[in-house]
């Protein structure tokens, strides 16, 4: 079948099913079940109205349970058997040969190295980009481009700095703006960025920080704008300069906005893969977590070593996740 013809066929049965089954949801609740008429019509009436979310939330749920519910016991499950013993229970030993393996600390310590990097980053020039565009008259056309690369895929941002950093042999003109530039400004050679041990991962990392900058500045302009001009005006009046009045007075009221971007980009950089897959595959000392899970549960088949490691993720992202529902739960009150 046509890929177009395929596509437009799921929009239309997936649109008419949704439509057919609400329909016939409200159809059997109130025509069949709790009929709105006769003696009992007003208690029918109530048990309709308290049943319809339910089944309006039924295939939400199923999705959520088969997705996200089931994959997580399985994966439990998966991290405490081991697969080429027909899936026999041995506790905490693929946790126990995990932890023995270099690679895993390697990784463990390059995802700590990028949490510490990428969103304090991302949101200072997030915040940074936020502030100035608000004070330039073409600031939604800078806006715009500095968002734009939330509209790229992580392999396709991956791409586009593999070009940056591409190195030809001297006596080639160099593809790469990285190099022209550090031979241009001297350099004796041009350097292979991504196999230097370390200064690599930074590298790496200036390709999240290129996207998620995007992200930042878009939800930090909206908290600067509503900021009170009253506070601004009145600290400009007892002679507070911009630098005060955007430290001492903008900042500290917009700090939960800040602390809600700071965590969502750590929540996405716990999961970062697509980046170190396409741009080094872990080699040369760029090892994370989630490439590691990658390559134990489908190049080495460890499917409990591999669950273990998603294991190891998941603990680390669900105390930021809870935090960030804790507070917006707070915010709502």
């Amino acid at each position: 079948m046509n890929p177009a013809v395929q596509g437009l066929l799921t929009i239309v049965v997936g649109v008419g099913g949704c439509i057919g089954y609400f329909y016939l949801s409200n159809l059997v609740l109130d025509k069949v079940l709790f009929p709105p008429h006769g003696p009992n019509a007003g208690r029918n009436i109530n048990r309709a109205n308290a049943i319809r979310p339910w089944v309006f939330l039924a295939p939400a749920l199923f999705g959520l349970g088969l997705y996200l519910a089931y994959p997580v016991i399985e994966t439990i499950r998966l991290s405490i058997t081991d697969q080429a013993a027909g899936g026999a229970f041995v506790g905490l030993d693929n946790y126990a040969q995990m932890s023995g393996d270099p690679k895993f600390w390697e990784a463990l310590r390059n995802n700590v190295l990028w949490l510490l990097v990428v969103p304090a980053a991302s949101t200072f020039f997030g915040l940074l980009a936020a502030q100035l565009t608000d004070r330039i008259r073409w600031g939604n056309f800078a806006k715009s481009l500095i968002f734009m690369p939330m509209a790229i895929s992580f392999v396709g941002a991956a791409v586009i700095f593999k070009l940056v950093y591409d190195a030809r042999p001297l006596d080639q003109e160099q593809i790469g703006i990285l190099n022209a530039v550090y031979l241009a400004l001297g350099g004796n050679e041009p350097q292979t960025w991504l196999t230097i041990p370390f200064w690599n991962n930074f590298f790496l990392m200036a390709v999240l920080v290129w996207i998620q900058t995007g992200f930042a500045m878009v939800i930090l302009s909206a908290a600067l704008r509503g900021i009170p001009e009253e506070t601004v005006e009145a600290a400009i009046v007892d002679g507070a300069n911009p630098f005060q009045v955007f430290f001492r007075i903008k900042v500290p009221q917009i700090t939960g906005t800040i602390v809600v971007v700071w965590t969502t980009i750590t929540i996405v950089v716990l999961k970062v893969f697509d980046i170190v897959f396409a741009m080094t595959n872990g080699q040369w000392e760029t090892q994370v977590l989630a490439n590691y899970m990658y390559d134990k549960l489908f190049r080495a088949n460890d499917w409990g070593v591999g669950s273990a490691a998603a294991m190891i993720i998941m603990l680390m992202v669900t105390p930021i996740l809870v935090w960030n529902v804790y507070n917006a739960r707070k915010e709502m009150r």
